[in-house]
């Protein structure tokens, strides 16, 4: 095994994922969620533990949480949301699994999932005939101190603890109202059969909406694009294939669009190709973790959209299996996004970009530029330095007052 080879110097650092700076310390997930707003996480820079996983601990041990349902696509026997849904019943809440059986190389794992949750007194569902369920979910309903509140966990990246720790994802902790009713519907879809009016406003939802959706926006970017206003589309996920995107892609760069396309796998498109896609960069990044959220952008002429999900857009995703991708409304939140998007496309150590022809050519750093991972991994650490010693200055004034109002 090459990794075993004793040459230190050509090892990554030991790797330890941080607390999200939003929870660390915080008692009750629920309470900050509710109180700050939606969370980003962006993993596995923030460790998937004291995050997703707290999320379904927590929830299976609320006694004001009432249910608690999810998709499951992928976990591992490392991964202790299982557990915590088995707790959540036998503490006798109502707790709903859509489990997906044809997660490739993992249906035998899955079956056994579903079998021991079942036991527990779970109600595992299937999903849809003729769709596989992809999608990334969590949703609680919580009974709070002004009524019943929907909570939700929506991300890139399956519930396993193990790739957690090896790919790139981003998810979010959220209370919106909007986003909870449409994902009530989602979950009466997926677990009852019943098929409601579904009309999702805010999530993009596959197979009915999330395509159409796309294709509207990249049209919308081509009719607000000019010269003093020039459009601009970014999209980073693990392989675009479906046609009519490419096409659509295509139109817009004609149209003077820019786009930008962080893809790690699969591109059918070709970037700088006189008369079609000059407008057009395609990048990948390579690095010690296997790059595998999704964000897609839209300036929009000024009022930016952004958007997370499980769905490439490849044809099977985007027409044979249920995704749910999510608008990422808050500026905070956004910003965090853009940074990513920068931080990756300004790269020079970590990318290789996609030539005319379709061979690819790894840039070269001019400097001692960190790779895009690294720096990602730097900026973590730094927002939760920063956010501790906030904290300790905070707990430093307030003891400060109170001793001043004793004396």
């Amino acid at each position: 095994q090459i990794a075993g080879i004793a040459r230190p110097d050509l090892l990554d650092p030991p790797h330890h994922p941080s607390d999200h700076p939003k929870l660390a310390g915080v008692p009750n997930i629920f309470h900050a969620i509710r109180e700050q707003g939606s969370i980003l996480l962006q993993h596995p820079y923030e460790s998937f533990v004291t995050t997703v996983e707290r999320f379904v601990k927590e929830a299976s041990r609320d006694p004001h949480v009432q249910a608690i349902k999810m998709t499951l696509y992928r976990t591992s026997a490392g991964t202790k949301i299982v557990q915590y849904l088995i707790d959540a019943a036998l503490n006798g809440k109502q707790v709903a699994v859509v489990v997906e059986l044809k997660a490739r190389f993992d249906e035998s794992a899955n079956i056994k999932w579903a079998h021991r949750m079942e036991s527990a007194g779970i109600h595992v569902t299937y999903g849809v005939v003729g769709l596989k369920t992809h999608s990334k979910v969590v949703y609680v309903v919580r009974q709070d101190y002004n009524g019943l509140r929907r909570y939700a966990h929506i991300g890139t990246g399956n519930y396993h603890a193990g790739t957690a720790r090896l790919y790139t994802d981003l998810g979010i902790l959220t209370s919106d109202k909007k986003i909870g009713e449409e994902l009530t519907e989602l979950f009466n879809y997926l677990t009852t059969g019943l098929v409601p009016k579904r009309n999702y406003q805010n999530l993009l939802i596959a197979p009915n909406k999330l395509k159409p959706k796309l294709l509207e926006k990249i049209e919308r970017e081509i009719s607000k694009h000019t010269t003093k206003s020039p459009g601009l589309i970014q999209f980073k996920m693990n392989a675009l294939e479906d046609m009519d995107i490419t096409k659509a892609l295509y139109r817009a760069a004609q149209a003077g669009v820019k786009i930008d396309l962080i893809i790690r796998d699969t591109c059918r498109l070709r970037p700088g190709i006189a008369g079609l896609s000059e407008n057009v960069r395609v990048i990948s990044i390579v690095g010690r973790f296997l790059e595998h959220s999704r964000i897609f952008y839209f300036q929009n002429g000024g009022e930016e959209e952004y958007f997370i999900g499980s769905a490439d857009c490849m044809k099977r995703n985007l027409e044979s299996r249920v995704e749910v991708v999510t608008p990422v409304q808050k500026p905070e939140l956004q910003a965090a996004l853009r940074q990513i998007l920068t931080v990756q496309l300004s790269n020079q150590r970590s990318v290789w970009e996609m030539q005319a022809d379709g061979r690819y050519i790894q840039l070269q750093p001019k400097d001692k530029q960190l790779g895009a991972q690294e720096t990602l991994i730097k900026l973590a650490n730094h927002r939760f330095a920063e956010a501790k010693t906030s904290n300790s200055h905070k707990k430093i004034k307030k003891k400060s007052e109170a001793n001043r109002n004793t004396d």
